[in-house]
């Protein structure tokens, strides 16, 4: 983890056992949130260069983790095919999503919070009510692995990747495709 001085210098932190697979900054930029495969999310303060906590319940590597809109929450994804919602005042685990039957490789909130879409190995991308923490929607997406899920911030539609070198958009008011785009080259991760 990057240490970043009142100088503007910079040293390293070390954050975690073993790679850390994804990062995201809270919304008011004060705290960095981490996964890692040694399946611990953590959660630092910039302006005094603390661990604030670790969160634990993965039983295998995070690959994907997101602080809601208001950072009130975080979403995790990985290796052991759930999701887990987190509420970063208490710092407990509220819910664990298990409907995937592949690795969560990429996760996001609506931009409203009101549901949750992820990525899946088995390509497939999942959308979950957050409220009432049911399945909305499970699209048969691509004929690969999806590696990204993103929400436009109008709330109405989202875009997806795949190691099939595809990009799809999505309606999510009534769940079907409106255009696919065709890359050259393996998209990885969407943001």
């Amino acid at each position: 983890m990057l240490k970043i001085n009142s100088n503007g210098s910079f040293s390293v932190i070390h954050a975690h056992y073993s790679p850390i697979k994804t990062i995201d900054f809270s919304k008011d930029g004060k705290i960095i949130l981490t996964g890692s495969d040694d399946k611990t999310l953590k959660l630092f303060r910039i302006d005094n260069k603390t661990l604030i906590n670790t969160l634990t319940s993965h039983f295998n590597k995070i690959n994907c983790a997101r602080f809601s809109l208001d950072s009130s929450q975080i979403v995790s994804g990985g290796e052991d095919k759930t999701v887990k919602i987190w509420d970063v005042s208490s710092k407990k685990l509220l819910y664990t999503f298990v409907d995937s039957k592949g690795a969560i490789n990429d996760i996001n909130f609506h931009p409203e919070g009101s549901c949750i879409a992820a990525g899946s190995s088995n390509k497939k991308i999942y959308i979950w009510d957050n409220r009432d923490k049911t399945p909305i929607q499970i699209y048969n997406a691509h004929n690969n692995s999806v590696t990204g899920v993103s929400f436009h911030k109008a709330g109405n539609y989202f875009v997806s990747s795949s190691f099939d070198s595809t990009l799809k958009i999505w309606d999510l008011r009534n769940g079907k495709t409106l255009y696919s785009l065709y890359a050259h080259e393996v998209i990885l991760v969407i943001n």
